[in-house]
């Protein structure tokens, strides 16, 4: 009795093995500028004589930009190709880091990583979806457990790394440190990475949707970071209502 076995095309396994790496990577360096950061407030503090509420912007600025893009990002990467969404994430993040680490002044660095923060939402939305799109469903579960291992490793890593460069190489190298594997991911999925996956093509973008989510959160957490005041009450209150909306 003979059995038949069917052999995958190495060009789709080898595909998959570049969309785990890229996606894996990113996944690792978005978490750890995100944890890493709060070990060099008081660096940049002291470099730039920044008070406590500028200084508190350096996380938020990050956090916030990429919650608010996060799923207009995501819906736009249905429509038009996650890979495309996921290689502009990656310049606009690399450009970023760049240009945080060359920051003259405490603004421009809370303006720069606005900017980081759109590139993260833009990868964060986009890696894990190319993973499920090139990974059939029995190997799916193998290839996201790495994946959002990776992003707890950068969680966990951020503060010790970011410790050891902060305190040898100064604040600045937390950026300069993330920028070549930006390079990686980039050559990797411009050159190697095939295909694209835009499972809504075609389908209309809801703007005012979207416009009406980006603003009720940054209403929501402005308003919960001054709370107890009266303001602070009602623009969670507006917030909440806007996200509903």
């Amino acid at each position: 009795m003979s059995t038949e076995k069917t052999c995958e095309p190495r060009n789709d396994i080898n595909n998959r093995l570049i969309a785990l790496t890229v996606a894996t990577i990113a996944a690792f360096f978005t978490p750890f500028m995100a944890s890493a950061i709060n070990i060099a407030i008081p660096s940049i503090g002291s470099q730039f004589s920044a008070d406590v509420i500028l200084l508190s912007w350096i996380p938020t600025a990050y956090l916030l930009a990429a919650a608010v893009f996060a799923v207009p990002f995501g819906r736009i990467a249905d429509i038009y190709g996650m890979k495309k969404i996921f290689t502009l994430g990656i310049i606009i993040f690399t450009i970023s880091s760049f240009l945080c680490a060359i920051s003259p002044s405490i603004i421009s660095l809370i303006a720069f990583r606005v900017l980081q923060g759109i590139g993260s939402a833009m990868i964060f939305v986009t890696g894990l979806a190319i993973i499920t799109s090139v990974y059939p469903p029995k190997e799916r579960g193998k290839a996201i457990g790495i994946n959002i291992a990776s992003v707890y490793i950068g969680l966990s890593l951020g503060p010790v790394l970011g410790g050891i460069l902060t305190e040898y190489f100064g604040w600045r190298s937390l950026f300069i440190a993330v920028i070549p594997l930006g390079l990686l991911v980039l050559v990797l999925t411009t050159f190697k990475l095939k295909g694209e996956w835009a499972e809504c093509k075609g389908e209309s973008f809801d703007f005012s949707g979207s416009i009406i989510y980006s603003i009720a959160l940054v209403i929501l957490i402005y308003g919960f970071s001054i709370l107890p005041s009266e303001l602070g009450i009602i623009l969670v209150i507006l917030g909440v209502i806007g996200i509903l909306a």
